[in-house]
């Protein structure tokens, strides 16, 4: 699969996520923040929401922390909030496993 995320505010990209039964798994982004080693935000388009994910790195004594904010769903529409967080969890816990294995 073709990587085509630029670190660089305005760019737009394509993440492809594990389709589901409602869902191509095609998220639209365009990059809005970046600040070197410390922020990272994009939009995020999907199933007709648009929303923002924020990355934020802070360091700390036993390395760094990672913050990730998901905002701007919608009150009418829960399932694109249970969706993503599912997303999330499952992302995060796969990332965890990844870091562990990394000295």
């Amino acid at each position: 699969m073709k990587n085509d995320f630029v670190p660089v505010e305005g760019h737009r990209f394509t993440l492809r996520a594990e389709p589901q039964p409602n869902w191509t798994g095609v998220i639209d982004c365009e990059v809005v923040t970046v600040e070197p080693n410390k922020v990272l935000s994009y939009k995020w388009g999907a199933l007709g929401v648009d929303s923002v994910v924020t990355l934020t790195l802070t360091p700390t004594p036993a390395g760094t922390h990672l913050r990730v904010e998901h905002a701007g769903f919608r009150p009418d529409r829960p399932q694109n909030y249970q969706g993503a967080r599912y997303g999330w969890r499952k992302f995060l816990a796969n990332l965890e496993q990844v870091l562990t294995r990394i000295d």
